[in-house]
């Protein structure tokens, strides 16, 4: 999956990781991907919810090594 800009947001605990990815989505156009790095566990109920309620997507969502990883489309 190829990204528009990464956010590593590693080590942040809620509410941070999601006021990082609004602040950073909104640098975006629409149709670009954010890759979101992330360690909270939280993140897996919080991220959709959020990416939902802003009207975006998650086009892949993955975790490895204990780092859960969103790539979220623009709407």
């Amino acid at each position: 999956m190829e990204s528009t800009k990464v956010l590593d947001v590693k080590g942040m605990s809620c509410p941070m990781p999601i006021v990082r990815t609004k602040k950073e989505m909104d640098t975006l156009h629409s149709g670009d991907i954010l890759e979101v790095h992330v360690t909270d566990k939280g993140a897996l109920a919080d991220m959709p919810a959020w990416v939902n309620a802003a009207g975006h997507t998650i086009v892949d969502q993955k975790e490895e090594a204990g780092i859960l990883t969103f790539f979220i489309k623009k709407s």
